[in-house]
């Protein structure tokens, strides 16, 4: 797969996981600040935070990621990676997350 095909997918997965608390998922809320492709497109690195530091679904959400970027073809190794800089804010979302959630 090519490098654009695979930020594609990792995207649209991304956009499966959500947070139990919000009906809104991980990509659209902000979460996920860096997606890495090695040069040969066999490991994926990704950085990615939560909406607050203590969410109780932290881990839930942490191994819904990496079970589904993992079942990308050709990857061999995915990394999630748990970040708190920048620290998150409403100003991450999409405007399609702001809409849904009322905030527009």
């Amino acid at each position: 797969m090519e490098e654009l095909q695979i930020q594609e997918k990792v995207v649209d997965l991304l956009k499966t996981v959500f947070d139990p608390e919000i009906p809104v998922n991980i990509y659209d809320l902000g979460l996920i600040y860096r997606i890495e492709l090695s040069d040969d497109h066999t490991e994926l690195s990704v950085d990615m935070t939560l909406t607050a530091p203590n969410c109780p679904a932290a881990d839930f959400i942490m191994e819904d990621v990496r079970q589904k970027l993992e079942t990308i073809e050709g990857l061999k190794k995915v990394d999630v990676n748990l970040v708190f800089e920048p620290e998150w804010s409403k100003d991450m979302m999409s405007e399609e997350a702001k809409l849904e959630l009322g905030l527009l």
